[in-house]
């Protein structure tokens, strides 16, 4: 029986495969000339790195130029492998427009520092203070019309806010009268009358839909509760001269911050009495004495309920961070011209501010940086008011230039369509 090694043929030559030879490198290696070292002395470590990258990753580690059999396939693991982290695509940058998308007349626009003339409702009207008129802009239909024209003598119009539901427009009075106005009808819904004690209502914000705290020209600062007989339930004793801004904690509703004209901040908690010889007056928390001028600019932040937003005025041009937690201020920031007004975005973190000379100008901040997101230009006196749509998006600004201007500003939220019922579920047994 012939043995296995007898039945092996023998060939006189080996003949390569050309399928499994890769030409391509092997007129590489016949030509690449050799490169000898001059002067005798070893490579760089980084050469020969270079040069085991280059063999694993590009040459597979080859030698030889004929391949007389296929060659099996790599293992996974054996591939070469790139550890370069993928980087997310860069995100678009937000285009804000520099002209306005609409420019109304707002003839009568009082040029006075500490009045309150502009407030965007809930209802998406726009409520501005002419002189001794009221005037409302419906953003849906465009339109305007006449809310309320004051009796002779006893305007021009000082202040106006919406309650939270919108259902009723406060108006102040030159003479001291504050009117609850129903917007559908223009009617009165509540009125105080005139006392020659009480000095004009300089600022207003609601609190709730019932209670609405009044700031007047001589410091005094009350909550008032319209379903009540005796309307003025609660004090706030701490300014000395005129009361130009007043806002409450949106998030907790429980913290009033007061601007005014004696370059005061206070800060308010409205659940803790003086003492309970004084049930009515409420506890100041703090006073903030760092501003050089008027402080008529104020807002909360809307994601961090402890965070407040202060701008002085002529003399000061600083914009300042408040910990109303402890009274530390947490940053302080030139603006470079008074601050007429400033505005959170509800959606981001960014700031909007307006300013007087030399460029009454509006600008964007970007929030904790303080860097410059957009500076829009317009307006030719100083901007005192400013109001967001309920909608968000869309700010109005209100100046001495009688001119009422709606920029396109903030980023407008994205809306999620509502999640069916079950969806969560493939089946419903």
């Amino acid at each position: 029986m012939a043995s296995s090694r007898s039945r092996r043929v023998e060939y006189d030559r080996f003949i390569p495969f050309r399928s499994a030879m890769d030409m391509d490198y092997a007129r590489f290696a016949l030509t690449m000339p050799s490169r000898p070292q001059r002067d005798g002395s070893r490579e760089s470590p980084s050469s020969v790195a270079y040069q085991k990258l280059l063999d694993e990753c590009i040459l597979k580690n080859r030698s030889r130029i004929f391949a007389f059999k296929s060659a099996p396939e790599a293992p996974v693991s054996m591939l070469p492998q790139f550890d370069e982290p993928i980087r997310p695509p860069k995100k678009q940058q937000r285009r804000i427009p520099r002209e306005p998308e609409r420019v109304l007349d707002a003839h009568g626009m009082l040029d006075e520092d500490g009045l309150n003339l502009l407030d965007w409702g809930s209802n998406n009207m726009l409520a501005i203070g002419l002189d001794d008129t009221v005037c409302l802009w419906d953003d849906a239909n465009k339109s305007t019309k006449v809310l309320l024209q004051a009796v002779e003598d006893s305007g021009p119009i000082t202040s106006i806010s919406w309650s939270p539901d919108s259902t009723v427009l406060a108006v102040a009075l030159g003479n001291s009268v504050l009117a609850l106005v129903d917007p559908a009808t223009g009617k009165d819904v509540n009125v105080t009358e005139e006392d020659e004690n009480l000095t004009p209502v300089l600022s207003l914000a609601w609190r709730s839909n019932s209670i609405l705290t009044v700031g007047r020209s001589d410091g005094t600062v009350v909550d008032y509760d319209f379903r009540k007989d005796d309307t003025s339930i609660c004090f706030y004793n701490g300014h000395r001269r005129g009361v130009c801004s007043l806002k409450w904690s949106a998030l907790s509703g429980r913290y009033l911050a007061s601007g005014g004209h004696d370059k005061l901040v206070h800060i308010w908690d409205a659940c803790m009495p003086v003492s309970q010889h004084h049930p009515r007056r409420h506890k100041r928390l703090h006073r903030i004495s760092s501003h050089t001028s008027i402080v008529k600019a104020l807002d909360w932040c809307p994601t961090r309920s402890n965070l407040l937003a202060s701008g002085g005025g002529r003399n000061d041009h600083c914009i300042k961070f408040w910990n109303t937690v402890n009274g530390a201020c947490l940053n302080s920031i030139d603006a470079g011209s008074e601050v007429c007004a400033l505005l959170w975005d509800k959606n981001k973190s960014e700031l909007l501010t307006s300013h007087g000379s030399p460029k009454n100008q509006l600008t964007l901040w970007n929030y904790p940086s303080m860097t410059r997101a957009a500076e829009l230009s317009g307006h030719s006196s100083r901007v005192h008011f400013l109001a967001g749509s309920p909608l968000g998006g869309v700010v109005a600004s209100a100046a001495a230039d009688e001119t009422l201007r709606f920029w396109n500003i903030f980023e407008t939220p994205k809306t999620t369509k509502p999640e069916l019922p079950f969806a969560q579920f493939s089946v419903i047994r």
